[in-house]
């Protein structure tokens, strides 16, 4: 017997799952972060990553990248990596000299 109606919905009485008992907490969580950061706090933090990007930090260049343009795809993984360590290079030579 199914405990869906004939539009694919739960019927009455359904038991269901426990769902996620995490759920509550993390939601109260998650708006104390958003209560306690602002605009000006998330513009400061880009700030550095991109700071700390153009100086050849590969993880503040990866994660910029990932967050603008998307996650590499894992059969480009290399290339990107590749190409993430000739403009750090590139950045660290125009900055030294």
């Amino acid at each position: 017997m199914s405990n869906r109606d004939s539009h694919g919905r739960f019927q009455k009485g359904n038991p269901g799952g426990p769902g996620n008992p995490h759920a509550g907490q993390v939601s109260k969580l998650r708006a104390a972060i958003l209560a306690a950061v602002n605009a000006g706090d998330i513009e400061a933090i880009i700030a550095q990553l991109v700071r700390k990007a153009r100086e050849g930090d590969l993880a503040a260049a990866r994660e910029i990248l990932d967050r603008t343009i998307g996650k590499a795809a894992q059969s480009d993984l290399l290339e990107r990596i590749e190409a993430l360590e000739a403009v750090a290079e590139h950045l660290n030579k125009r900055g030294h000299s």
